[in-house]
Order: C-alpha cells, then sequence, then structure tokens
C-alpha cells in the first residue's frame, strides 16, 4: 500500500527502503524533490502515521497497552463473542446442530437478537484494524483482501449468516495478529543483541586515575582498563597485559584466544583471567559488534515476505467475485427481466460461497499442524512462513563450532615421553589445570575423572598470563602450557617440533607438561565431530540439497579437518561475521534457496540474510535463536532432512486443500448460474469444505514420527 501511494511521488519505488523491524521507510534521494511534509500526508492518506525518525526512538518502547495489545485484545474478544454468541443459540434453538443448521441461521430462521448482539461485536472486534484499509482500498479502486474479508462479512451477516460473519472476521484477524507477532520477535533478537555490550567503560586518563563512562563517551585513542571476567565494551588493541578472551560471541572460535599487546580486541567479548589495558580503536557506534546489530536487522528487511503470494492472489480473486456478484445481481433483472429478490438472492449465494473461508483456514490447519507435528520433533518453527520454505532448499551452509561439532573441546590423544605412562602424565596434567576455569583445563579435568585418574594437589600454583601455569606435585616442580612456551623454556627437540606441527595442522590444540630436565609429553584437544553429523549431511545429499558449505571462524587446519570427517562439500574458514553474510549472499546469488544453520551472535546477520535461517537451540546464544527462523531445539543434526521431508508433505497438503476449495467453488459458482444453488447449500458445501481442508491438514500431525 506504501508503496502504491509512495511511488509515483518519489519516482520509483525502488527508493523506498522499509526497515520492517524499526517501523522505519527511508526515501533515498533523486531527481525529483519530495517535502517530508508531503511524504508524512501521503502516509497519513493511507490509513497509517509518520513521523521523522530520531535514532533515540523506539519502535514500541513508549507505546502504551492499547497500542501494544489492541490487536491481541480485540481478536481474543472477536473469537470470545463469537462463540458466546453460538452457545446461546444453540441453548435457544435446543441444539448446536439446529444453531448450525438449516433450522437455525438464514433468511428462513431468524437468530435470535442476544445471538446477534454478541456475534456483533465479535465482528467489530474482528475487523476494527481491517475496515478502515478496506474503505481506503474501495475509495483508490484498488481492491485487496481486506475489502474482501469486509465484503465478505457485511453480505454474510446481511442475509441472516452472522456465525459465518464472525468466523471469518476471527480468522482474518489471527493472521494478522501472527503476522505482527513475528515482527515483534525479530525486534526483540536486535535488543538481545545490544545486550552483549556492557553499560559501562573503565576509562584510564593519563596519570592512571580511572573513571566509569558510557562507551558511547569513550574517544578513539582512550585508554581503557578490563578486569578478569568482564565484557569488552569497545574494539581496541591491547597496550598491556595478558589473558585467554573467549571471542565466540564475535568470531565463534571454539576456545579461547590468547591476548597479549598489539592483539585486536572485540566488543562483547569476554575477558579471561588477566587485566588488559587496551586502546580503543573504534567509537561505539562502529563497532563489530553494532555493525552485527545493523547487519541483522538490514538483512531482516531485505527478506522479501512469503506473504506476497496472497497479495497477488488477491489481486485477481476479489475484482473477480466481485464483479460475478454484481453480474449475477444486475444483468439477468436489467436484461432479461428477471425477478430482483430472485436474482438478489442467487447474487448473496455467490458471496457466500465465495467467502474465502474455507481458502482462509485450508493453508492456516495445514501449518498449525505442521508445527505441531516439528514441536513434538523438537524443531521450533516460528510461523508458517518457514514451515514451507525447506522443501525448497538448494544449498545449506552450516556453522563449525557448536552446529557440526559439539562446540566443547575434548582430549583426543594423551602422548607420554621420557619414559612416563599417559596415566602419570594425565594425572600431573589435571593436577595442575584444576586450579583453572578455562574451558581447556576443565576439558583436561573432566578427561581425568572419566578415566578414573585421581587428581593430586598442586602447590605454590602459579598462572603465567598468556603462555600457561606452574607449580608442585609431591614435591617437584612442573610447568604445563602452549607449544609456543616450550619453545621459550628451550626444552624443545626436532622431533617434540615435528610432532607438535603435525597435531597442530590436523587443527588440534595442544598443551605440553614437562619438568625442570626434561618433556614429560603433551596432551591435545579438539572440538570433536556431532556423532550425528557425517550420516546427516549423508541423508541431505540424499534428499536433492545440492550443495553444502561449511562457514567457520575457526582456522583453516581445524575446518578441513571436520569438513573432511563430516562430508561436507565446501570450506570457507577464518571468517568474521560480515565475511559469513559475504558467503551467504553469494550462495544464495548462485543457488537460490539456501539455509544457513548456526548457533552464535556471530552467526546471526547471515542467519538473517539466509533465504531460510536454522539455529542450534540448547546451546545456541539467545540472539541467534531470535534471528533464526527455525530451531532445532534438541540440538539434532538428524532432524534437517526429517524437515526437508516435513516441509514437502506440508506444500503437497496445502496444495490439495486449495485445490479441493477452489473447485467446490467454481461448482457452486455454475450452479448458482444455472439456478440449482440454494443459499443453505452453499453454507453446507462451505462449511463442509472447511472441514473437509481440516481434516486433511490434520493429518500433517502424523509427521512427528520422524
Amino acid at each position: 500500500m506504501l508503496k502504491r501511494a509512495l511511488g509515483p511521488m518519489v519516482g520509483d519505488e525502488d527508493r523506498l527502503a522499509f526497515d520492517i523491524l524499526n517501523g522505519k521507510l527511508v526515501v533515498e534521494s533523486g531527481p525529483e524533490s519530495v517535502s517530508t511534509e508531503a511524504i508524512i500526508q501521503a502516509v497519513a492518506r493511507t490509513g497509517m502515521r509518520a513521523e521523522v525518525w530520531r535514532a533515540t526512538a523506539s519502535a514500541v518502547g513508549d507505546a502504551g497497552f492499547w497500542q501494544r495489545h489492541a490487536r491481541t485484545v480485540l481478536t481474543g474478544a472477536s473469537g470470545l463473542f463469537g462463540l458466546s454468541g453460538l452457545v446461546v443459540h444453540a441453548w435457544l434453538a435446543g441444539g448446536i446442530m439446529t444453531a448450525l443448521g438449516s433450522e437455525g441461521m438464514g433468511v428462513a430462521h431468524g437468530v435470535p437478537l442476544i445471538s446477534i448482539l454478541l456475534y456483533a461485536i465479535g465482528i467489530v472486534s474482528g475487523v476494527w484494524f481491517v475496515v478502515p484499509k478496506a474503505w481506503r482500498a474501495a475509495v483508490g479502486f484498488r481492491p485487496d483482501m481486506n475489502l474482501l474479508m469486509t465484503i465478505a462479512v457485511i453480505g454474510a451477516a446481511a442475509i441472516g449468516e452472522w456465525f459465518e460473519a464472525v468466523t471469518v472476521a476471527f480468522l482474518f484477524s489471527v493472521s494478522l495478529l501472527l503476522e505482527s507477532w513475528s515482527v515483534g520477535r525479530a525486534r526483540r533478537a536486535i535488543a538481545a543483541l545490544m545486550d552483549l555490550t556492557p553499560p559501562t567503560a573503565r576509562v584510564r586518563d593519563d596519570e592512571g586515575n580511572e573513571q566509569i563512562v558510557a562507551p558511547d563517551d569513550v574517544a578513539v585513542g582512550n585508554i581503557f582498563v578490563v578486569r578478569p571476567g568482564e565484557k569488552i565494551p569497545l574494539d581496541g588493541t591491547v597496550v598491556r597485559g595478558a589473558s585467554d578472551v573467549n571471542q565466540a560471541p564475535i568470531t565463534g572460535e571454539s576456545v579461547p584466544v590468547a591476548k597479549s599487546p598489539d592483539s585486536e580486541i572485540f566488543a562483547g567479548t569476554i575477558n579471561g583471567n588477566g587485566t588488559l589495558v587496551i586502546e580503543c580503536t573504534k567509537p561505539a557506534s562502529d563497532t563489530t559488534l553494532a555493525h552485527i546489530i545493523r547487519m541483522v536487522s538490514e538483512a531482516q528487511s531485505r527478506r522479501a515476505p512469503s506473504e506476497q503470494w496472497v497479495e497477488k492472489f488477491a489481486r485477481v480473486y476479489t475484482p473477480t467475485v466481485m464483479a460475478l456478484a454484481a453480474a449475477v445481481l444486475l444483468i439477468p433483472p436489467l436484461v432479461f427481466g428477471g425477478p430482483w429478490l430472485d436474482w438478489l438472492y442467487r447474487s448473496l449465494v455467490l458471496l457466500v460461497i465465495a467467502c474465502p473461508c474455507a481458502l482462509v483456514i485450508s493453508t492456516p490447519v495445514s501449518i498449525v499442524a505442521a508445527l505441531a507435528a516439528a514441536a513434538r520433533n523438537g524443531v521450533l518453527v516460528k510461523g508458517g512462513v518457514y514451515v514451507e520454505a525447506p522443501a525448497r532448499l538448494n544449498a545449506i551452509a552450516m556453522d563449525k563450532t557448536g552446529t557440526l561439532t559439539e562446540g566443547k573441546p575434548s582430549v583426543v590423544d594423551i602422548v607420554p615421553m621420557s619414559g612416563h605412562d599417559d596415566v602419570e602424565l594425565l594425572q600431573r596434567v589435571a593436577a595442575l589445570e584444576s586450579h583453572s576455569n578455562h574451558p581447556l583445563a576443565q576439558a583436561i579435568v573432566a578427561a581425568a575423572h572419566d578415566r578414573g585418574v585421581p587428581i593430586l594437589d598442586a602447590q605454590e600454583f602459579e598462572i603465567i598470563q598468556g603462555k600457561g601455569a606452574m607449580g608442585r606435585i609431591n614435591g617437584k616442580p612442573y610447568w604445563l602450557g602452549s607449544h609456543r612456551f616450550l619453545e621459550e623454556r628451550g626444552q624443545e627437540t626436532a622431533d617434540v617440533h615435528e610432532r607438535l606441527e603435525e597435531m597442530q595442522q590436523a587443527g588440534r590444540t595442544v598443551v605440553v607438561v614437562g619438568n625442570d630436565t626434561h618433556v614429560c609429553g603433551f596432551l591435545t584437544l579438539a572440538d570433536s565431530l556431532r556423532p550425528t553429523a557425517a550420516e546427516t549431511i549423508k541423508r541431505l545429499h540424499e534428499a536433492g540439497i545440492d550443495h553444502l558449505v561449511m562457514l567457520t571462524g575457526d582456522n583453516e587446519g581445524t575446518a578441513h579437518v571436520i569438513a573432511n570427517q563430516a562430508g561436507i562439500d565446501e570450506v570457507e574458514a577464518e571468517l568474521l561475521p560480515e565475511d559469513k553474510v559475504r558467503a551467504v549472499e553469494s550462495l544464495v546469488a548462485k543457488y537460490g534457496q539456501v539455509a544457513m544453520i548456526g548457533d552464535g551472535v556471530n552467526d546471526a546477520p547471515a542467519l538473517g540474510r539466509a533465504s531460510l535461517g536454522i539455529a542450534m537451540g540448547a546451546v545456541g546464544s539467545d540472539a541467534a535463536i531470535e534471528t533464526a527462523d527455525i530451531a532445532l531445539m534438541s540440538d539434532d543434526l538428524s532432524k534437517l532432512p526429517w524437515l526437508i521431508g516435513h516441509s514437502r508433505r506440508t506444500l503437497a497438503v496445502i496444495r490439495q486443500n486449495i485445490t479441493f476449495a477452489l473447485a467446490v467453488k467454481a461448482t457452486f459458482v455454475v450452479l448458482t448460474f444455472a439456478g440449482y444453488a440454494s443459499l443453505w447449500a452453499a453454507i453446507a458445501a462451505d462449511m463442509g469444505a472447511s472441514l473437509l481442508v481440516i481434516l486433511n491438514g490434520l493429518r500433517l500431525l502424523n509427521s512427528a514420527r520422524s
């Protein structure tokens, strides 16, 4: 509607950009100059309201209760009063079948006044937001589904079919409510991203004094301090200090990254056990996290809503139905001298049978059944529009950490040296690592527990920032750390170097342990492939998915090892969030319908940009789950092939329902012209068609068995 109203004013509809999440319209500059006031007035003529955008404005934050919940309240009232009217009618008429059958409603038998009142309240509640749009569509000679629904409701009420009228009003109101709700969920995803940035930063001046300020007040070049365990408020470069930083929210790396002077730091990441002094390199509005937030919003606003098919259908169906009804009413009496009352009755029959009740129900009931079946399988699908999408996929992009892999490191190899054995080596490493909460340390301690190795007490434990740790076990000194720490100690031999390089090239993290005289051995850790991953990839290929690609922030070595184990077709590694978005856009351009599967905040922009975003629900971040269209709540990748099959079954049922509903309507249109269709036959056919499409749609509940 806005495109049709504003397009001629600005010269080209392509100059209009819609940010649905934030309720923002951007009019790009062009050769034709249009004043802000003229645009506001044009928007007002469509029944909407516009004001100049303010960066601090919230689309819903300042709205009152009625502005935020009016649609929900009115939809509930429509259903409640409609049901109440039916109950009262059934009670007064002597039974529910009497109220619904030929002995109840219709031109021959009036509906009780109290029921009419209840139905009327339900109708008004259901069409409260529809009638103004229908009126503008009629005045502007642009008939749409709003106008058709309004005419259908008024026509049904005019011939005494009050329950039919309130049912249509209620169903259409529900569909509009679901659309509004889905936009609200996407908007809350942006808020979840914003929560990653701490509200304050600890800025240090030239004299060494620290002051707590908002990140927006920190200028480029300022020095700020981040203490152990704190979130990092801004992008920057480490000036002093060493620590391990959890960068998973930004880069998706499976283990914390060691940071030392000159290392790059991202806002929204989490500091480890060392204090970092950092120089700010970007303002708060330009951090990597800020870019992620903007990309999520832009990706969502670029996604064309699947509901466009309804609009295209209405452009043909609505004027056709209205023209047929008018023709039935006017042509026979005016041209052939037919009785007006007879042809008025037939036109009303046509309006009733043309009422899209069965059509309106056919898709939603199938979708609801499909959603319920998916939920039973641990697959959260966020609305009907996303049920159909998996059936059309040609390619799937996957994150590595937490998606194809478990998302946490585990001990892979225990390699004793210098006469030590596996138990002794693991015992010494676990003794030292038991003092740390680092993910690698926790994995090593867990491995000791799993193998029944007792963990000794380490005295005089000391962390060597960014390198490793030292301590005494049974009075003897031991150290552990990375390959680099071993090189710094000067205890590395050519054989040890070769073996460690081989392990690292295989994508594994190495922890070396030794004493003052020799290297005792080393442990390797890796993020292991999910048990079902390889079989899932095979089934996806068998299901007809042309291309499967891994997109990850991890290094090339690790990425290729995991990809080879899983059977992935293509790998792109060492990607930042914007790189993942570009990769997904490239896949969309090449393959058309593309799904993105991920679990972290860093995956959120790519999830939003893909044709279909799928999140790992159990381990995934809140932002990823909110941004995604579908969430695998049990983190079971084997649900992906099932989801594609389920989507294809759903599409087949929807097509069956639509075809059947249209066939019934076409048949009664012919019978109406021929004079063989009665009002009650039309009502019975419409209700019968509705019941049959409901039963057919409910068959999808059996898809719950995967």
